[in-house]
C-alpha cells in the first residue's frame, strides 16, 4: 500500500491516492497519534512517550487505556489494521508500506538545495514547502520544534535563491529581503517601489510599539526618496524617515536625540497637516519618556498644554499617548494614582472647553471604576467618554471605551449586550491606525463573550492568525492570550493550554506585578483544575485573588475566590 501523508499546510492521508475523509478523523486523539508518529524520527515512537504526550498528568493505568482508544481510532479511520503497528512496546507507522511524507520530501530538497545554492533547485525546494508545520495546531507542544525548525530551513532556502518576495510572504519584517528589494528597484529606476517597500516594511514593524527599520534600510530609503523624478518628494516622506531615525535613536539609548527628533517631526507634520504623523511622532515622544521612568510627568504637561492652546490636533496627540496610559492603569502600582491624576485632568480640560481633554480623562476614570468595582459609575463615566470621543471623530478612543463597556457587561452576565459592543468596536477599530492594539484586545472579550463552544473554537483561531501575523501590540494581546487559555481548559484542550500560559506569563512580565500577572495565575488556575490537580488549582486561584486584592480589583479577586469554593 502507498501512503501518502501531508503535514504542511494542512493534516490529510492518503491511500493509494485516495483521501482519507475528514470525517473519518472525527476522534481527535486518533488524528493525533498519526500525526506525531508522522514527525517522529523513523516514524517509532514508545508508548510511554505518547503517553507522557498526550496525558501527562494521568496515572500509567489511565493513560495506557486511552492509548489504546486513540490506537483503536488512527486504525479505524486508516481502514487497515496494519498502518498503526504496535510490537515490544514500539508504536510504528505503516513499517510494510510504502510511506511518503511532504515534509520528509522537503527537507531532502532543501538539503540538495543549500549544498548546490542553485536558483533552480532553491526555488524547487521552496515550491514543496507548502505551508507551516500542522498550522490548524499552533499550541501543540510538540509540533513546536519541528515546526520552527523546518519554517527555519524554508527561510534558509529562500534566501539562498535570493527569493526576496517568498521571504517577505514568511516574514514581513525581514530587513534583509526588503533591502534587497529596495536596492532592486532603485537599481532599476523605480522609486516609487523603493518607497512602497519601506513604508510596507514599516508598518510590520509598527512604529507606535517602538520597533522601526534598522539603519541601513533608512539609508536606503533616504536614499530613495533623493533620487531626481518628475513626482516630488512628498513630506509625509520625508517625515516617515525623521520618525525612523528618531526610533533608532530610542533603541541605541539616545534619548535626548529621539526626544528632540519626535518633536521636530511632531512640528513638520502639524505643518503638513498630517493626522496620522502628529500621533506617531507623540508616541515617539511619550515611548523615550517611558523609558526614562517619566511619562507620567510628560503626559500631564502635555495634556494641559495641548487641551489649552493647540486644539487643532489634541485628539491625534492622546492618541499618541494612548497605549502607554493603558500601560500605566496595568501597573504593579495599581490604578489609583493615575485615576487621582485623570480627575484633575478632567477639571482642566472643562476648564479649557476640551472635548478630546475631556473624553481621555472620562475614559481613564471610567476604567479606573471599573477596576474598583463600581460598576455605575463606570458605566456612566464611560458611555459619556464614549459620546465625546464620537464628537469629535477619534476612533481609538471610542474604541476603548466600548472596551471596557463590553467588560462591564460580562460582569453583569450580558453576553448578548457584550456581542453587541464587541461587534461595533470592531468596525471602528478597523480603520484606526491603532488598530493593531485594538483589535487583539476585542479578540480577547469576542472569547468570552462568545455563546457556543463552535464559535469559541473559531474565534480563538481567528485571534491566533492575528497573533502569528507579528503585527500587534504584546501587551494589548493580553487580553487574548488569558481568555483564550481559559476557554481552552475548561474546554478540556489541555494540551494547547500550557505553551500559551507560558507566552503569556513572558509578555505579563512587562508589568512586573500587574493585574495581567495575577490573569496568568488565575488561568493556571483553571488549567489545574481541568487536570484535576485540586491542590494546585486552589493555591493558584489563592495566588491570583491575593494579587487583584492588592490592586484594588475587588470583581476579579471575587470571582477567583468563587472559583476556589467550587472546588473546596
Amino acid at each position: 500500500m502507498r501512503v501518502r501523508i501531508q503535514l504542511l499546510g494542512g493534516f490529510s492521508v492518503s491511500l493509494d491516492d485516495q483521501i482519507v475523509p475528514v470525517a473519518a478523523w472525527r476522534r481527535d486523539r486518533g488524528a493525533a497519534l498519526v500525526k506525531l508518529l508522522a514527525v517522529a524520527r523513523s516514524h517509532r515512537i514508545h508508548r510511554e512517550q505518547v503517553m507522557e504526550a498526550f496525558w501527562p498528568d494521568l496515572d500509567p493505568e489511565a493513560a495506557g487505556a486511552n492509548l489504546r482508544k486513540a490506537v483503536h481510532f488512527a486504525r479505524r479511520a486508516l481502514g487497515a489494521h496494519d498502518l498503526i503497528e504496535q510490537a515490544a512496546e514500539i508504536i510504528a507507522l505503516a513499517p510494510a508500506a510504502d510511506l511518503e511524507i511532504d515534509v520528509e520530501t522537503f527537507e531532502a530538497a532543501a538539503r540538495l538545495a543549500l549544498h548546490s545554492k542553485e536558483i533552480a533547485a532553491c526555488e524547487a525546494a521552496a515550491d514543496l514547502y507548502t505551508g507551516d508545520l500542522l498550522p490548524d495546531d499552533p499550541y501543540v507542544d510538540w509540533f513546536e520544534t519541528p515546526r520552527q525548525a523546518l519554517r527555519q530551513r524554508y527561510a534558509e532556502v529562500l534566501r539562498a535563491g535570493k527569493l526576496w518576495q517568498r521571504l517577505i510572504a514568511l516574514d514581513p519584517a525581514d530587513e534583509q529581503a526588503q533591502c534587497a528589494l529596495m536596492q532592486s528597484a532603485l537599481d532599476a529606476g523605480n522609486r516609487a517601489e523603493a518607497i512602497r517597500l519601506f513604508n510596507q516594511l514599516s508598518e510590520s514593524l509598527r512604529i507606535d510599539l517602538g520597533v522601526g527599520p534598522g539603519a541601513q534600510t533608512v539609508k536606503l530609503y533616504e536614499k530613495a526618496l533623493a533620487v531626481p523624478s518628475i513626482d516630488p518628494v512628498g513630506l509625509s516622506d520625508r517625515i516617515r524617515a525623521s520618525l525612523a531615525w528618531g526610533l533608532l535613536h530610542l533603541q541605541s539609548g539616545d534619548f535626548a536625540k529621539a526626544g528632540q527628533v519626535g518633536r521636530e517631526t511632531r512640528e513638520l507634520a502639524m505643518g503638513a497637516g498630517l493626522a496620522r504623523e502628529v500621533g506617531e511622532a507623540s508616541a515617539l515622544i511619550g515611548l523615550v519618556a517611558h523609558m526614562q521612568g517619566q511619562w507620567r510627568e510628560l503626559f500631564r504637561a502635555e495634556f494641559i498644554e495641548w487641551v489649552r492652546s493647540k486644539p487643532a490636533f489634541v485628539s491625534n496627540v492622546f492618541d499618541g499617548h494612548l497605549c502607554l496610559a493603558e500601560f500605566c492603569l496595568c501597573s504593579a502600582k495599581g490604578h489609583h494614582d493615575i485615576a487621582a491624576s485623570a480627575r484633575e485632568l478632567l477639571s482642566v480640560a472643562e476648564g479649557a472647553g476640551s472635548v478630546a481633554g475631556r473624553g481621555l480623562a472620562s475614559l481613564v476614570l471610567g476604567e479606573a471604576a471599573l477596576f474598583s468595582g463600581q460598576l455605575a459609575e463606570a458605566e456612566r463615566m464611560l458611555t459619556e467618554a464614549e459620546r465625546l470621543y464620537a464628537q469629535v471623530g477619534t476612533v481609538a478612543g471610542r474604541v476603548l471605551a466600548l472596551q471596557r463597556l463590553t467588560e462591564l457587561a460580562l460582569a453583569r452576565h450580558q453576553k448578548w449586550q457584550a456581542g453587541r459592543l464587541i461587534h461595533r468596536a470592531t468596525t471602528l477599530a478597523r480603520s484606526s491606525w491603532l488598530a493593531p492594539h485594538l483589535l487583539i484586545s476585542l479578540k480577547g472579550l469576542e472569547v468570552r463573550a462568545a455563546a457556543t463552544s463552535e464559535r469559541i473554537a473559531e474565534t480563538i483561531r481567528e485571534g491566533d492568525r492575528m497573533l502569528s501575523s507579528g503585527c500587534n501590540c504584546q501587551p494589548c494581546s493580553m487580553t487574548f492570550r488569558t481568555a483564550a487559555a481559559v476557554a481552552l481548559a475548561e474546554a478540556g484542550e489541555i494540551e494547547q493550554v500550557n505553551r500559551r500560559l507560558d507566552e503569556a506569563e513572558r509578555v505579563a512580565g512587562m508589568w512586573n506585578g500587574g493585574p495581567w500577572v495575577a490573569a496568568v495565575w488565575e488561568a493556571r488556575g483553571v488549567q489545574r483544575r481541568a487536570e484535576r490537580n485540586e491542590t494546585r488549582a486552589i493555591a493558584a486561584f489563592e495566588e491570583a485573588a491575593t494579587r487583584f486584592a492588592a490592586l484594588g480589583r475587588p470583581i476579579d479577586e471575587v470571582r477567583c475566590r468563587a472559583r476556589m469554593a467550587d472546588l473546596d
